[in-house]
């Protein structure tokens, strides 16, 4: 049984009324609140690494037990269920008050290493914080949550988790593109698991309220729980704490531009403060390469949050949890300092990966202007991103060949436009790969290390979610074991590598996303 200690219950003030009723809630960081039951829920898969990091063993998994209390329907000893309390700025406007309007953590939970895993319902009713929505989730969210959060894993970026996956076998009433044509869909719970789901927005509210005592109280939590290794006077501490926040957030966003992955909705409620991929909605895949493409509908207009301007918003977002918490500070150089922090950290590790992802030992001019020209290319002649960087591991340093990257285009004819100048960079590139000392297997081998050939495409999730609304998990089990080995090419699996096919150019779910689940 799992041993839970609950600390942000513990320790940091709640709301003292405990019903679901919308309000706001002021003073507080949680609300007390339970799950509501659902009538036949039943499991569609799980993550074996995140239940062996619980210490869940195989035979609590199979139990009927498992399923109720992952459902919302049941508690374990020591869940102690609550919705967190914060705000945050949505598309660059202050939204005020939001919180977890349909999740519900059940507890934090120790494992046997003293690792902190706060297990959170995602879809498991109504809070506090639901405004007027009925804090359910849909299959077709919940699947896609499930699985990106697990493949990102597995894809070396930092992300938060996945336990599992659970119909709840009542049916949800979603519009789909606001549009005013809704339709009842399978609802569906995912139980999400994370050191900390603490936001940005967190101690954004409490400071727009101009509550400076329960921002300063958060801060001094965070840190102590989170952030144990930093210590030294409650400025300094509190700087070293900012400048760790910025720097992870940096990591996370070279990540996410390595794998080509589109948060879609990158509010300051959506990023978290250990630098963890948070709350996978309105997300995408770039298939051709366009640093403009957005999935979320939503933002088809602005594409604020958009491949390309990911970087910026987090800098942005990272500016505006400055402000929140410049009250705590009498001289805002340690903030200055963070965002620093952010954008060194940033190209630095963006200029590794690219490093790493074109074969190369070093970044100099010369290999970047290359890197910025393979890119133009890419987008000038729609190419899929993830295909043609797996292809270029099989560049002939001798005899470079445009053919080599043929799997990875989607209009031919653009690429024959183009072929003056792809041979001429097949030319430069190739007389680096020459250069390089290494012979050319762990050049290779190096390359494929990095440059997966697994990712959650956004037709194949779709494809699953098709096959589980008709009763068929086959094909979700089977894209969850080829996206745990991302790298290393499976025999059998070549469909799971396959560039976006023509008919999901513009289908719903597959080009493009809303935030209704």
């Amino acid at each position: 049984m799992l041993r839970f200690d609950n600390r942000f219950l513990l320790e940091l003030p709640g709301d003292p009324r405990a019903d679901d009723c919308p309000r706001q809630v002021h003073g507080a960081l949680w609300s007390a609140v339970l799950p509501t039951p659902v009538a036949a829920p039943r499991l569609l898969a799980h993550s074996p690494e995140v239940a062996a990091a619980l210490g869940i063993d195989a035979a609590t998994l199979a139990s009927p037990e498992f399923v109720q209390v992952f459902a919302g329907n049941r508690l374990w000893p020591g869940m102690q269920p609550w919705a967190s309390n914060y705000g945050g700025h949505q598309f660059g406007h202050w939204a005020g008050q939001l919180g977890d309007g349909r999740a519900i953590s059940l507890g934090e939970a120790l494992a046997a290493d003293g690792a902190r895993h706060e297990l959170q319902l995602k879809g498991a009713g109504r809070t506090p914080y639901s405004r007027h929505a009925d804090g359910r989730a849909v299959l077709r969210s919940s699947l896609r949550e499930f699985v990106c959060s697990e493949a990102m894993h597995h894809l070396g970026v930092a992300t938060t988790r996945a336990l599992s996956l659970i119909v709840s076998g009542e049916e949800v009433v979603r519009d789909l593109f606001y549009d005013g044509h809704p339709r009842a869909e399978p609802g569906a719970i995912v139980c999400r698991v994370a050191p900390s789901f603490i936001r940005f927005g967190h101690f954004e509210l409490p400071a727009a309220r101009g509550d400076i005592g329960l921002l300063e109280r958060l801060v001094e939590f965070t840190i102590a729980r989170d952030f144990p290794h930093l210590s030294g006077p409650p400025e300094q501490r509190r700087g070293d704490w900012f400048v760790e926040v910025c720097m992870r957030t940096g990591r996370l966003l070279a990540n996410w531009m390595r794998v080509g992955f589109v948060h879609g909705v990158m509010n300051t409620d959506n990023l978290s403060i250990l630098g963890l991929t948070i709350d996978y909605g309105p997300y995408g895949w770039l298939e051709d390469f366009d640093p403009d493409w957005t999935p979320n509908t939503t933002d088809f207009e602005g594409r604020r949050y958009a491949y390309g301007r990911q970087p910026e918003i987090a800098q942005w977002n990272l500016s505006a949890l400055a402000g929140a918490l410049a009250p705590l500070f009498s001289d805002p150089a340690p903030l200055h300092a963070g965002l620093r922090a952010y954008a060194q950290t940033f190209m630095t590790e963006q200029a590794r990966w690219t490093a790493a992802r074109f074969g190369w030992e070093r970044l100099d001019d010369e290999r970047l202007r290359l890197a910025r020209d393979f890119h133009a290319l890419l987008q000038r002649c729609e190419i899929d991103l993830t295909l043609a960087f797996r292809l270029l591991a099989d560049i002939d340093p001798e005899a470079p060949s445009l053919q080599t990257l043929e799997a990875a285009w989607y209009r031919p004819a653009l690429v024959a436009a183009e072929a003056g100048e792809w041979q001429s960079w097949l030319g430069a590139y190739a007389g680096t790969l020459r250069a390089d000392p290494r012979p050319r297997a762990q050049r290779q081998a190096a390359m494929n290390a990095v440059n997966p050939l697994y990712v959650p495409r956004n037709y194949l999730a779709q494809l699953c979610i098709d096959a589980a609304e008709r009763g068929d998990l086959a094909p979700l089990h089977e894209w969850l074991e080829t996206l745990r080995r991302p790298c290393e090419e499976q025999p059998g699996r070549a469909h799971h590598a396959a560039r976006r096919p023509e008919w999901a150019r513009e289908r719903p779910g597959c080009s493009m996303l809303s935030c209704s689940s």
